[in-house]
């Protein structure tokens, strides 16, 4: 653990209020940095992590908020006073944003300016703030940009934030903050939508400069496996006041408050959840034929080059999938961004169409499917997307949203019959009875999830496809909609493909599981086979990024590895067939395939 160095930040006896409302969102609330420390920052949606850090930064001022008490002492090196930052006018501010402080955001489309090449926002930050330094801009840029492990960096410089990726992005924010060499990081759920490699890159990139440089990180996270990986110290936010707060390994040993104690429990921790009772069931159900069959199906995308942008080649998404999936059983997809997991499921629900293979489902081709015969399918096939609230409609009441399938299906009979259906599966979800007329906006990210669910069950499905349905979910809501799903598996016998890049939520759910890597599945087998005896390197490259669940168990990871984007070849191109090796009964990986 780092040792406490010379005094960076002191927050004492903050106040927050919004509008004209007196009663403050934060209260009371005092936290200190110290030099070459990491203090986390943890609590559930609501608690007031995002308005302390943000009040520091002084851009709650923008967004309604007021500091009506308080002081943020900022330290400067030597014998000088410390400035109070809640006194600073916003022109004082602007030369602290930065210059000395700098912050990641948790949505990077939002954070980025999206008429700005990549290259213009770095440059931008340095001419701002580090104009003295004496690397040209350009390739002080390029320089960062291959530290946070962005692939072609040259190219991206040049590319506009819709032209990347979620990782991409949020790499090119870390990247942004980090190019002036702040004193204080704030990183407000800077790996939340990371996949675990990644994830273990941005946390030792992120570890290795505060040691160089003696950055004071303020880390705000609600997943502890995080925290027991980076953190020094731990402060623990509930209803906008600290509750708690002391040495990491203390906090996780001898938890005091109540609260703390509910979070750790609540957390998924790797290879410590150990075997789901409804496993068993799913062996005894898998003798049955099976819901959902899958064979050889590859999707691919042309890539068109020159200036009449002619389709020369292919970029393979999907290459070769073949899976069964039976009533009852959780399968879960895992591998990095563009690996093709959506891209499957996309497949599966023919939002993007397959150029080979078949997937029966109820005895129909999916595939082979046009028109109402495919509409009628779907209603046996349904979707939970990432991001709930970008999946609902915020100009229609839970209500609409929720009768809409049935409005188009043509199942909508009467007023009174539709609302007894929908007032029923709001109940079954864990909604508030009021909750039908409600807009989107009126719920918390996790309750949003849950319209989301009930929006896909409307129609009964066979199938239900998740994807990342809980990786942006404080721990607690995780726990509540990961029970919810297990109970509708049981109850309803629903067949599950989870798509998830968090292992340790993966081993809490998942029966079978398949690993896909470039667009092919590398290795497949029951749970707990892959997930102890991992036998493609892959896979063991991927279970060796998860976060350890004790502060005791850090160690440095060797994150290098291959870039796992999906492979373009020229048209026409054979793909080489993969061959299997087999481990155990059901557990299998490729040996060879995948090149053309």
């Amino acid at each position: 653990m780092t040792t406490l160095k010379d005094p960076l930040l002191d927050i004492e006896n903050l106040n927050v209020c919004f509008g004209g409302d007196r009663r403050p969102v934060v209260q009371d609330v005092s936290l200190s940095l110290s030099r070459g420390e990491i203090l986390a920052l943890v609590g559930e949606s609501g608690s007031g992590k995002s308005v302390t850090v943000k009040s520091v930064m002084r851009l709650i001022d923008h967004q309604g908020g007021h500091i009506t008490a308080g002081r943020i002492l900022l330290h400067d090196r030597g014998p000088a006073e410390p400035a109070d930052l809640a006194r600073f006018g916003e022109r004082q501010m602007r030369r602290v944003r930065g210059s000395r402080i700098a912050m990641i955001f948790q949505d990077p489309m939002t954070s980025l300016n999206p008429v700005m090449t990549i290259g213009h926002q770095l440059t931008e930050a340095i001419r701002e703030h580090r104009p003295d330094v004496g690397t040209p801009p350009k390739a002080r840029a390029i320089e960062m940009l291959e530290r946070v492990r962005l692939t072609d960096p040259m190219r991206r410089f040049d590319q506009y934030p819709h032209e990347l990726s979620g990782g991409m992005r949020q790499r090119v924010m870390i990247a942004m903050a980090l190019i002036c060499e702040p004193d204080i990081l704030i990183a407000d759920e800077p790996t939340t939508a990371l996949d675990v490699t990644v994830q273990a890159e941005i946390l030792q990139l992120i570890r290795s400069l505060q040691e160089q440089t003696g950055m004071g990180v303020l880390f705000i996270t609600h997943d502890m496996g995080v925290v027991a990986e980076v953190a020094d110290r731990v402060a623990v936010m509930l209803s906008g006041r600290v509750v708690e707060q002391g040495p990491v390994a203390r906090i996780f040993d001898a938890p005091e408050h109540a609260y703390t104690r509910k979070l750790l429990d609540a957390a998924p921790k790797f290879r410590t959840a150990g075997k789901l009772p409804d496993r068993l069931a799913a062996e005894r159900e898998r003798a049955e034929a099976p819901v959902l069959w899958v064979r050889h199906l590859s999707t691919r995308f042309p890539v068109r080059s020159g200036l009449l942008r002619r389709h020369r080649a292919n970029l393979h998404a999907v290459s070769d999938v073949s899976f069964d999936l039976h009533a009852g059983e959780t399968l879960a997809v895992i591998g990095e961004s563009g690996c093709g997991k959506s891209t499957l499921a996309k497949s599966l629900l023919r939002l993007v169409p397959a150029q080979e293979g078949q997937a029966y489902l109820a005895k129909q081709d999916l595939l082979g499917l046009e028109g109402d015969a495919l509409r009628a399918a779907r209603d046996n096939i349904q979707m939970v997307f990432q991001d709930p609230y970008a999946a609902l409609d915020p100009r229609m009441s839970v209500r609409q949203i929720l009768r809409e399938p049935l409005r188009i299906r043509g199942l909508h009979r009467t007023d009174a019959a539709g609302d007894a259906r929908l007032g029923a599966l709001i109940a079954r979800v864990g909604l508030p009875s009021d909750s039908l007329d409600r807009y989107p906006h009126q719920f918390s990210g996790g309750q949003r999830q849950r319209i989301c669910i009930a929006r896909a069950l409307t129609m009964q499905p066979k199938v239900l496809i998740a994807d990342e349905p809980v990786s942006a979910l404080d721990v607690a809501i995780q726990a509540q909609i990961l029970a919810l799903l297990a109970d509708l598996k049981r109850e309803q016998r629903l067949a599950l493909i989870f798509i998830s890049h968090d292992m340790a939520v993966v081993e809490r759910v998942a029966d079978r599981i398949l690993v896909m890597y470039r667009g092919m599945i590398v290795e497949e087998g029951p749970a707990e086979k892959v997930l102890a005896a991992p036998a493609h390197p892959y896979t063991r490259r991927l279970l060796e990024a998860v976060p350890v669940s004790h502060p005791g168990q850090r160690f440095i990871r060797d994150m290098s590895g291959p870039v796992t984007r999906a492979p373009i070849f020229p048209i026409g191109a054979q793909m080489q067939l993969p061959r299997w090796e087999m481990v155990s009964p059901g557990h299998r990986y490729c040996v060879e395939g995948g090149s053309a």
